[in-house]
């Protein structure tokens, strides 16, 4: 299929919007986006800079408090345009997206656009639900309530994995609620959260209330995180760069939201339909080529199923099509870069001193030589303390590892220092209860691994943050709870007042 989204023309005049328009950026580096299907450069762009931080901060700011006192009413009517705006240009949505990630337009076109478009729908919804508790007298003498107010400014950070559903995840909650928001996404992936913001714009939105700043971490972000009119970070990425988000954000006690890196197992216990279990986990293990953080990376396999397991999931593995993004029957396009690829390949190299490459493990030649592509690998026989099983890879690799009683199994699922999802699977309600409620992870699972739904929260524990996206729970993070009392006995002589004036 022929690639219609042409980036140079639609971003001629740049890829910073800031105040309701496009504009290039003042830093003066330039950064290529490169197709990482073939190599090709498909559009460069003068990066963001502390300057372009700063406006975008200050027209988030001059656009809050007129935002910030609209009615749940009217921010519901533009986030319902906004959904709707979306579904329209859910074509080149898809390209823009496949384009700049390399993944097979069906996923783009099945997953991440509808998940965008009905995320704008639920929170249109949930935007007129947002309320604090009710009225009533806790006090004898005092009326009591709870206000939610938004915080003002956000400040975001999304990652290059899921560019669009990602800007979508930090916007919508933000914007729901009454804040504005600067949103800087990953300099390799800038357009889908340009086409977003500018779809905000024709939805209605007022200007400055969705920026978006394509900056390097260093500089824009950085800045981003530090600015004293930002009143909270939302940040999505690797656990080593949100410690430095954090440290940041603690230097100038902003509010924080972290959604960190995974390392999802996939328990299977011997009673689960080996056909399910094998099926999923090579579809949650080879999802957006496995450049994601709730991924099915370590599948522990109880001893009876394991051999049958491996076998079955290494074939499987070795029907799925490599080939380019935009080819209708592709499964698996390229990682998002050839540094990715390389790093993927680091991993998997390290392991095989000391593991089994079932399948894959190999970087393809032919028509596929110049794009960064990776086959789908399966290793087996790794020890639970070596670093393909405890690291977070984010490319094409399924680790495979057996274990004994059901206590093993639970205990091997938990021993990460991450906690972001997780799966089980077994036929039995009681071993899938203790598995849901043992497990420590934000997501759990039980004989299926992958599906989000916008209704339901996403976060995690251990190092995988903390905070929730998605939901009604988000809102939690971008708002603020007041507890506003008032005396109703119309009197000056207080009874409390006695511990002060214990004379009178």
């Amino acid at each position: 299929m022929h690639n219609r989204f042409q980036p140079r023309d639609r971003f001629a005049a740049g890829a910073q919007y800031i105040d309701g328009r496009l504009r290039a950026g003042t830093s003066g580096r330039r950064q290529q986006i490169v197709d990482p299907a073939t190599g090709d450069e498909v559009y460069t762009y003068e990066l963001a800079g502390a300057k372009d931080v700063d406006e975008a901060v200050a027209a988030a700011r001059a656009a809050f408090p007129a935002w910030s006192m609209t009615t749940p009413g009217e921010r519901s009517e533009r986030l319902q345009r906004l959904s709707a705006v979306l579904a329209e240009r859910a074509e080149e949505l898809a390209q823009a997206e496949s384009l700049q990630c390399g993944k097979p337009i069906k996923l783009s076109r099945a997953f991440d656009v509808p998940g965008t478009v009905d995320n704008a729908a639920f929170f249109a919804g949930a935007a007129r639900h947002l309320e604090g508790r009710a009225a009533a007298e806790y006090s004898a003498d005092h009326t009591s309530y709870v206000r939610r107010e938004p915080i003002g400014v956000v400040g975001s950070i999304a990652p290059w994995n899921y560019p669009l559903q990602m800007a979508a995840w930090k916007v919508l909650p933000a914007v729901a609620a009454g804040n504005t928001i600067v949103l800087k996404p990953a300099e390799l992936t800038p357009f889908t959260s340009l086409l977003l913001a500018e779809a905000a714009t024709e939805a209605g939105f007022p200007d400055g209330v969705v920026n978006v700043v394509n900056g390097a971490g260093k500089d824009a972000g950085e800045r981003l995180v530090a600015h004293p009119d930002v009143v909270m970070t939302s940040f999505t990425g690797s656990t080593a760069v949100g410690k430095r988000v954090s440290e940041i954000a603690t230097a100038t006690v902003t509010r924080l939201h972290l959604e960190l890196g995974g390392k999802a197992p996939f328990v299977v216990f011997d009673d689960a339909d080996l056909d399910a279990a094998v099926q999923g986990a090579v579809a949650g293990s080879l999802i957006n080529t496995g450049q994601d953080c709730t991924a099915a990376t370590r599948a522990y396999v109880q001893r009876p199923l394991y051999e049958a397991f491996v076998r079955e999931a290494a074939a499987l593995m070795e029907t799925a099509r490599l080939g380019a993004p935009f080819d209708p029957s592709t499964d698996l396009g390229p990682l998002v870069s050839h540094a990715q690829r390389d790093r993927v390949s680091g991993f998997v190299d390290r392991a095989r001193s000391h593991a089994t490459v079932v399948t894959g493990g190999t970087v393809p030649g032919g028509a596929l030589k110049d794009g960064a592509y990776y086959a789908p690998t399966l290793i087996a026989d790794a020890a639970q303390d070596s670093e393909i099983v405890q690291a977070e890879i984010f490319g094409p690799v399924l680790v495979v590892l057996p274990f004994g009683a059901d206590d093993e199994g639970l205990r091997l699922a938990n021993d990460t220092p991450y906690g972001l999802a997780a799966s089980v699977w077994t036929r039995n309600v009681y071993r899938a209860n203790r598995a849901t409620r043992e497990i420590k992870a934000g997501c759990v699972w039980v004989n299926d691994h992958i599906p989000i739904i916008s209704e339901m929260p996403h976060g995690g524990y251990k190092a995988s943050g903390y905070g929730k996206d998605m939901s009604a729970y988000s809102f939690e993070e971008y708002t603020q709870v007041k507890h506003v009392m008032f005396d109703n006995t119309a009197v000056a002589a207080k009874a409390w007042h006695r511990t002060v004036f214990g004379d009178r």
